[in-house]
């Protein structure tokens, strides 16, 4: 099927959106676990779950009715991009500068999202900066990590609101995020979830943190592992993820995934010492200040 066959159809109606595309999304709930996410919050929570500005939804048709693709941005995150049919990458850069979308931003399964940076640049003249290299992992068996550190795992509570807050924006520091959720309005959504781990040392000093929101498409995605430098290097994040996954196949989740950095060798070992296993690779291209070409 060529390019021509295919038509991008977008909307600002999450319940469209998913009308259209639910089913594409769920035939593979791993590699689009993010979209998956990112829906259901909106959905669950409206429009302004992310930020004031409207949230869009895209999704890929091909002439037989079949969706083959789907993209969202919740402004101001990145626009977020599974993976698309061949040669179609260009017409999406050039359907979204028609439309006059801003994109700072993307992230996508690797091939997918450099195609898109790429047809980007041409199309705007934008400059294009790789910006990371991501790894979906899915847990195989649990394998938690022996011997423990010392100390043990407890669930966060509205006492540790501050202490949350500060670890989710020193990790997003750690990680390069500049475009990040107000660090206690985070702290708060996932306390009031129920979804942030707490690693204390046997005096009850909290010493590493690891969260998952609640379970969409049957999956948890395991987010924020995150231990303060001076502590590093001790098994606390072992500890707190495996606490967070083991709470996670606990609820009945079918999967349990979760992203890493894939320039950090650290976490990438320590998460398949604990059970995780490959799925696929996903990249972050930013854009600088672009200009509409012809």
């Amino acid at each position: 099927m060529t390019s021509d066959a295919y038509d991008w159809h977008f909307t600002q109606d999450v319940e469209e959106f998913l009308d259209g595309a639910g089913a594409f999304l769920w035939s593979e709930p791993a590699l689009h676990t993010v979209q998956l996410t990112v829906t259901e919050m909106v959905r669950t929570n409206g429009n302004t779950m992310y930020g004031e500005d409207t949230p869009y939804f895209g999704r890929l048709v091909g002439g037989d009715g079949t969706v083959r693709a789907t993209v969202m941005r919740t402004p101001p995150f990145q626009l977020q991009l599974t993976a698309l049919p061949d040669e179609t990458a260009d017409a999406l850069a050039v359907r979204l500068v028609k439309d006059s979308r801003a994109v700072p931003s993307i992230v996508g399964p690797a091939e997918a999202a450099a195609e898109f940076a790429a047809a980007w640049e041409q199309r705007t003249g934008a400059t294009t900066r790789l910006a990371m290299n991501q790894r979906l992992y899915r847990l195989a068996t649990l394998t938690p990590p022996e011997p423990a550190p010392p100390g043990y795992a407890r669930a966060a509570g509205t006492d540790d609101l501050k202490l949350i807050a500060r670890w989710y924006d020193e990790f997003c520091t750690d990680i390069g995020e500049e475009t990040r959720h107000d660090p206690e309005r985070w702290a708060e959504s996932r306390l009031a979830q129920g979804g942030v781990v707490l690693w204390e040392t046997p005096d009850g000093t909290p010493v590493s943190m690891a969260s998952a929101p609640p379970e969409v498409a049957r999956q948890v995605r395991v987010t924020t592992v995150y231990t303060p430098a001076p502590l590093r290097g001790r098994g606390y994040a072992g500890g707190a993820t495996a606490a967070v996954s083991r709470n996670a196949l606990d609820s009945g989740a079918k999967e349990v995934l979760l992203f890493t950095d894939l320039a950090n060798p650290t976490s990438n070992g320590l998460y398949q010492r604990l059970g995780y296993r490959p799925v696929a690779d996903f990249a972050t291209y930013e854009f600088g200040d672009a200009t509409a070409k012809d």
